[in-house]
């Protein structure tokens, strides 16, 4: 058997992961595969509905779970390395990732939206691939974390609760932003989304990881109604704990880091 008659799966089994963990990309906790980021679109006609195919990344790599930067592509052994380039480019923009790669498992085709002047796509062999150190200083050149202080806000880890729950694509995507436009002093930022999109998770995230990262020492959270402070308490913030207060009469106790407030 050659590889010419090795399936998708063989491929990615027998050169695609094995390249990308040799290069020192971590498999359990660095590399993504077969990750679903969309339901699929909804399509109506009439009083009939259905939902189209899902979207799902043969590979994301993430230098630290939920800040993915780089995503592949894989096929088999029929079609050329750069075969799957246009596919990636596609998700990699869904997703903001700047580093995409196409693989047939001969090598890697890499298209790099960091590059401001020379090659943006080169061809690498499978012992070529970039490591998660390489790619994260692209990465931070890109982004203009400059400094060891954005860097360590930037890269704060996420919570998690131990259920598996983890942000949406255009969640991850809203938080990472906002973090880095708060690491690097942006004192105004206007972050807007759909009802139903989680913009409590969202804000909870955000400032889960201000906080931790020592970033913002006090943060307030503004709500229009009674309801929905009390339910912010319950829900995602209750993890907050007694570092969460609810303001009432205008009392402000300065012991606490998060502060619940109507206005």
């Amino acid at each position: 058997m050659t590889k010419k008659d090795l399936s998708e799966s063989d491929i990615k089994e027998k050169y695609i992961t094995p390249a990308v963990t040799k290069a020192g990309w971590d498999e359990h906790t660095q590399l993504g595969r077969e990750i679903f980021f969309t339901d699929g679109r909804i399509y109506v006609k009439g009083k009939i509905t259905a939902r189209g195919k899902r979207k799902f990344a043969d590979y994301i790599l993430f230098y630290k779970p939920n800040v993915p930067i780089a995503i592949i592509e894989a096929k088999d052994n029929n079609h050329s390395v750069k075969a799957g380039i246009q596919q990636a480019l596609g998700y990699a923009s869904t997703l903001d990732i700047p580093f995409v790669f196409s693989s047939n498992g001969d090598g890697f085709y890499f298209h790099d939206k960091t590059v401001t002047s020379g090659l943006i796509e080169t061809e690498l062999l499978n012992d070529e691939f970039p490591s998660p150190e390489q790619l994260w200083e692209k990465y931070k050149k890109y982004k203009g974390i400059e400094t060891k202080e954005v860097e360590n806000v930037v890269s704060t880890d996420y919570f998690l609760d131990g259920s598996g729950r983890s942000p949406r694509y255009y969640q991850q995507i809203a938080i990472n932003r906002t973090i880095e436009a708060v690491a690097k002093k942006q004192d105004r930022i206007l972050l807007v989304m759909a009802t139903g999109t989680g913009k409590t998770y969202t804000a909870f995230q955000i400032i889960y990881r201000l906080w931790k990262s020592g970033a913002k020492k006090r943060i307030l959270f503004l709500a229009d109604r009674t309801s929905l402070i009390d339910q912010t308490a319950r829900g995602d913030f209750r993890h907050f704990k007694d570092a969460m207060t609810i303001i009432k009469h205008k009392n402000i106790d300065t012991a606490y880091n998060v502060y619940l407030a109507l206005y």
